[in-house]
């Protein structure tokens, strides 16, 4: 079953049967881990319109640790603004920035139990760098991936950090790198937190929600 909604869910994003966010295309086409760690933190509480703006500005600035940590916050609070809580990313990611270069070489940890030492970073940060960073296998749970999963019965958790260490036990890995585009794609779309689109959705057959 759930080869059968991933699956499904890949063709509508390849043959562009849902619109895709830019902002998640964005992050798509980014293969520097430093670069998907800062925007990622940007992203934080704030839609994908305000966030494609401020990372472009951001990296307008400077796109490497050693860039960034030179910048003073009212520089980068002006640059990413009108992001949310702007001031204490900007201070966050210019603190993040100088803590690579003094102790890490400029090189972004490839290890979660690493990236999550980082001030405001928590799990679905760390895992989105492995995955788009790193091309290394780990399932970022967003609120659409927890949303989703809950509904489609592959998972009964009532947080993500739940929801992630579920999946890993169902999920074959050879889907845990796509699975936070498709099912957040899929939730922008179809399966929103309110009014759901159930009669477009391809993978209704197999949703544990929609047919009980």
């Amino acid at each position: 079953m759930i080869d059968y909604i991933v699956e499904n869910l890949k063709n509508d994003y390849l043959t562009n049967k849902v619109v895709h966010s830019e902002f998640v295309d964005f992050m798509e086409n980014i293969k520097d881990p430093y670069i998907v760690l800062i925007c990622c933190i940007l992203s934080l509480r704030t839609n994908d319109k305000t966030t494609i703006g401020a990372s472009r500005n951001m990296l307008a600035l400077g796109k490497t640790p050693l860039e960034i940590s030179k910048l003073d916050v009212e520089t980068l609070s002006n640059a990413i603004y009108p992001v949310g809580f702007y001031k204490n990313k900007a201070g966050q990611i210019i603190e993040l920035s100088k803590t690579l270069v003094e102790k890490y070489n400029s090189k972004v940890p490839n290890e979660i139990e690493e990236l999550i030492k980082f001030k405001g970073v928590g799990r679905k940060t760390a895992n989105l760098v492995l995955t788009k960073g790193h091309n290394i296998p780990a399932i970022c749970v967003d609120v659409h991936v927890h949303r989703i999963s809950n509904r489609l019965g592959l998972v009964q958790t009532k947080t993500p950090d739940e929801t992630e260490m579920a999946l890993r036990k169902t999920l074959a890995k050879k889907y845990w790198i796509d699975f936070n585009t498709l099912l957040v794609t899929h939730g922008q779309n179809i399966c929103k937190p309110i009014k759901p689109k159930c009669e477009l959705c391809s993978i209704k057959k197999y949703c544990k929600t929609f047919n009980s």
